[in-house]
C-alpha cells in the first residue's frame, strides 16, 4: 500500500459544489482505500491504496464524485514521494518561513511545456511571482490571494492546464497527515 494525497478542485466555495468531508471519507473508503482522512473543508483527502498511476486514481475518484455528489470535480492525486518532492522543490524558501499563507503550490493536470514560465510571467500584472516546474506551479501573493488579479482561471489559461492550489500551511499539514 502507498499513501496518496488527493486534492479536489473548487468544492465548498461560496456554497457551491458542496462535498461534506465525512461523505468524502466514506466515498474514498468505499472505493477500497484505507486509512482515509481529510483536512479542512476544501477537499483535501489522504488515503492508502495499492500502487497505481496517479491518473488512474484521479479518474476513479472523479467518476465516484460525479456518481455520489453529482458534481464534475477535477481531482489531483500525488503519492507521498511526489508530495515530498513538491515541498523540496519550492523555490521560495524565505516566503515559506515568513509568510506561508501567501505562498501557494498549484498542482496541474499536465505539464504546460516550453515557455510556461514566460506565459505565467506575462499573466502577472501585480507584485505576484510564480515559477512552473513540471506539473507544479509555485505562486507568491505578497498582497494576498483574495484581491489579486492573478486568478486560478488566468493561470490555467496561461498554462493551458487545469490546476488547484493550496497555501503552504496546508501543503505542510497534508504531509504531516500523510505521515501519521
Amino acid at each position: 500500500m502507498k499513501t496518496y494525497i488527493g486534492l479536489l478542485r473548487g468544492v465548498n466555495l461560496a456554497g457551491k459544489r458542496l462535498v461534506a468531508m465525512a461523505e468524502l471519507r466514506d466515498l474514498v473508503a468505499g472505493l477500497g482505500f484505507a486509512r482515509v482522512r481529510t483536512l479542512l473543508q476544501s477537499g483535501n483527502v489522504v488515503f492508502d491504496a495499492p500502487a497505481a498511476p496517479a491518473e488512474k486514481l484521479e479518474l476513479r475518484l472523479e467518476e465516484a464524485i460525479v456518481r455520489r455528489f453529482g458534481h464534475e470535480v477535477d481531482v489531483f492525486v500525488r503519492d507521498l514521494p511526489a508530495w515530498d518532492a513538491l515541498i523540496d522543490g519550492n523555490p521560495y524558501h524565505a516566503e515559506a518561513k515568513s509568510d506561508p499563507s501567501h505562498l501557494l503550490a498549484m498542482c496541474l493536470k499536465r505539464a504546460p511545456g516550453a515557455g510556461a514560465n514566460e506565459r505565467l510571467s506575462a499573466a502577472i500584472v501585480g507584485r505576484e511571482r510564480g515559477v512552473v516546474a513540471g506539473t507544479l506551479a509555485y505562486l507568491v501573493y505578497p498582497d494576498g490571494v483574495g484581491t489579486s488579479k492573478l486568478t486560478a482561471a488566468k493561470i490555467e489559461r496561461a498554462l493551458g492546464s487545469s490546476g488547484t492550489a493550496r497555501n503552504w500551511n496546508t501543503v505542510l499539514k497534508l504531509r504531516e497527515l500523510a505521515n501519521s
